[in-house]
C-alpha cells in the first residue's frame, strides 16, 4: 500500500521558513548576551585565509648552508627578540658547518672546497662606527692577543686555517662540503671591555659571531660570495656564562605561567640565522694636508696654532687633527666641528678612540695656550694722511706725533730671525727683501740685531726703542 502525501506550496513554504528561524535562534544563546566578539567570529574556520595560493618558494626556503653553535640560548629573551648566547672567555665553543643544499641546488660546488670567514663583531650599530678605533683600544690593552681564535686540535674537517695580524677579531679557513666539519672557537674578549667603567656591575656590550662563506671565483681567490649568518652573543669571564645562564633560568621559573609564554623557550644549542655580508670598513687615511697658515698680527697669536677654537669648521677640524697626529680619527670626526669637539668629555674620547689616544686627545684638547717667551709691539712710522685713525670722527683731535697703530709681537723662539719674519709680515714686506734690522739706543746709534744680541737683552731694560728694517727696493 503507497501513502501519498500532497501539500500545497505555501505550505512547503512556510515550514522551511520555520525550520530556519529555529536554527538560528540558538547561535545568540551559544554565545551569551555580553560575549559577542566580531574578533571571535572572524577567528572561525570559514574566515580564515587558505594559504594555498602562496608560492611554494615563500613559504619555506631553506638556506644552502647552516651554522650551529653549541652553546645554549638565554630563557630570559621575549618572543619578539632577537636570541642571545652566553659564552665563557676563552673556552673552546663548537660551530657546526653544515651542507644543507637541496638536491640540484648549487651543482658547480660539488667536490669543491669553500672558504668561510668567522668575524666577532660589535652588535651595536653605533659600535660598528668605531670598530676599528675600539679595537686599536683593546689591542693596546692586550698587546700580543686576539679576539678570535681557533682551537685547531680540536677542529674538525678545517683545511688551511688563517689568521691575519691586522685583522684581531677574524679568522678564515676552508673545508669540504662533502666532510663532517666542525671548527672549535675561542672569543677571548669579554663585553664589558668596550664599556665606560663608572660604579662597576656594568652591563657588557653584546657581540655578534657572523660566518661568511664564499667560493672559488675565476682566479684563485675565494671571492663570489654565498651564505652569511650570524647570532648575537654576550662573553662574561670564565665560568660567568653558567652563572648568568642559571640566573636567567631561575627568573624564570619564578614567573607564572601566562608569563612565561612572552619568552622563547631556551634551545641547546644556537642556529645563526642569516643576514648581509660583512662589509670590511676601509679606513684610509686622509693625506696630510699643508699646516695652517699662522696670522701674526694684533687678534692672533701664533703660540695657540695647536690650540682648537670653538669657532671651528669642520675642515679646519680636520686640519688640526692632522697636525697633532690624531689622523687615524679624522674619517670618524669629519662631520664635526671645534665646538662639537670640545663639547666630548674624557670618558667619551676613551670610548671613541680608546684608552691610549682618548686621553692624548683629551689633554691635546684641554690643554692651555703656552705663554710667550717675549712679547715686543711695534708701530710703523707714518705720514699723518696714512694713518687709518683719521678715517674716524674723532681723528681731528689728536695730532700727527701721537698717531700710532702698535702690533703684537709674540716671541717664542727668541732669535733675530724670528723677529725679522714677524716684522716681515707686518709691514706685508717678503722675508727674502729684508736685509738687516737695527735696534737704535737713546744715543742715535745702530745696533745691529743678532742672536748674539738677544731679544731679551735689548728689551728688558728699556720700555721704548725704535727698530729699523733696511729693504731692498
Amino acid at each position: 500500500m503507497a501513502w501519498v502525501l500532497k501539500m500545497d506550496d505555501a505550505a512547503i513554504e512556510s515550514g522551511l521558513v520555520h525550520d530556519f528561524d529555529a536554527s538560528l535562534s540558538g547561535i545568540g544563546q551559544e554565545l551569551g548576551a555580553g560575549a559577542y566578539s566580531m574578533s571571535d567570529v572572524l577567528a572561525l574556520p570559514i574566515f580564515k585565509q587558505e594559504d594555498g595560493s602562496l608560492p611554494v618558494q615563500l613559504e619555506s626556503r631553506n638556506p644552502p648552508f647552516q651554522y650551529i653553535l653549541c652553546a645554549p640560548t638565554s630563557p630570559a629573551v621575549k618572543l619578539q627578540d632577537e636570541t642571545v648566547t652566553y659564552l665563557n672567555q676563552g673556552q673552546s665553543y663548537e660551530i657546526r658547518m653544515l651542507d644543507n643544499r637541496k638536491a640540484g641546488e648549487l651543482p658547480e660546488l660539488n667536490g669543491k672546497n669553500v672558504k668561510s670567514i668567522i668575524r666577532v663583531v660589535f652588535h651595536d650599530r653605533r659600535l660598528q662606527y668605531m670598530e676599528h678605533q675600539q679595537l686599536e683600544g683593546w689591542k693596546w690593552n692586550r698587546p700580543g692577543d686576539r679576539l678570535l681564535d681557533i682551537d685547531i686540535p680540536m677542529s674538525v674537517g678545517v683545511i688551511e686555517p688563517r689568521t691575519n695580524t691586522s685583522q684581531l677579531n677574524a679568522v678564515e679557513f676552508l673545508w669540504d662540503l662533502s666532510k663532517r666539519t666542525s671548527v672549535f672557537v675561542q672569543v677571548h674578549c669579554i663585553s664589558t671591555e668596550f664599556t665606560l667603567r663608572k660604579h662597576g656591575g656594568e652591563k657588557g656590550v653584546p657581540f655578534r659571531i657572523q660566518i661568511d662563506t664564499f667560493r672559488q671565483g675565476d682566479g684563485d681567490d675565494y671571492s663570489e660570495h654565498l651564505h652569511s649568518a650570524s647570532c648575537q652573543i654576550k662573553v662574561f669571564k670564565p665560568k660567568g656564562a653558567d652563572r648568568k645562564q642559571k640566573t636567567d633560568r631561575e627568573k624564570m621559573e619564578k614567573r607564572t605561567a601566562q608569563e612565561k609564554e612572552k619568552y622563547q623557550p631556551s634551545y641547546d644549542t644556537t642556529i645563526l640565522s642569516e643576514c648581509s655580508p660583512w662589509t670590511d670598513v676601509s679606513y684610509v687615511q686622509s693625506p696630510p694636508s699643508a699646516p695652517p697658515l699662522v696670522f701674526t698680527c694684533a687678534t692672533h697669536k701664533s703660540y695657540s696654532a695647536s690650540h682648537l677654537s670653538p669657532t671651528a669648521s669642520t675642515q679646519d677640524t680636520q686640519q688640526w687633527l692632522q697636525k697633532n697626529r690624531f689622523s687615524a680619527y679624522a674619517r670618524l670626526f669629519s662631520n664635526f666641528s671645534g665646538s662639537d669637539l670640545l663639547k666630548l668629555s674624557r670618558d667619551d674620547l676613551v670610548q671613541i678612540c680608546g684608552p691610549a689616544d682618548g686621553i692624548r686627545l683629551f689633554n691635546t684638547l684641554k690643554s692651555r695656550c703656552v705663554r710667550p717667551r717675549l712679547t715686543v709691539y711695534v708701530s710703523q712710522e707714518a705720514p699723518l694722511a696714512e694713518s687709518p685713525l683719521l678715517d674716524s670722527p674723532g681723528a681731528a683731535k689728536h695730532s700727527a706725533s701721537t698717531i700710532h697703530v702698535y702690533h703684537a709681537l709674540y716671541l717664542e723662539e727668541m732669535t733675530a730671525l724670528e723677529l725679522t719674519r714677524k716684522m716681515a709680515c707686518v709691514l706685508n714686506l717678503s722675508l727674502a727683501r729684508v736685509n738687516q734690522v737695527y735696534r737704535q739706543g737713546p744715543t742715535g746709534i745702530h745696533v745691529l740685531l743678532s742672536d748674539q744680541v738677544s731679544c731679551v737683552a735689548l728689551y728688558t731694560h728699556t720700555t721704548c726703542s725704535e727698530m729699523l728694517i733696511w729693504s731692498a727696493l
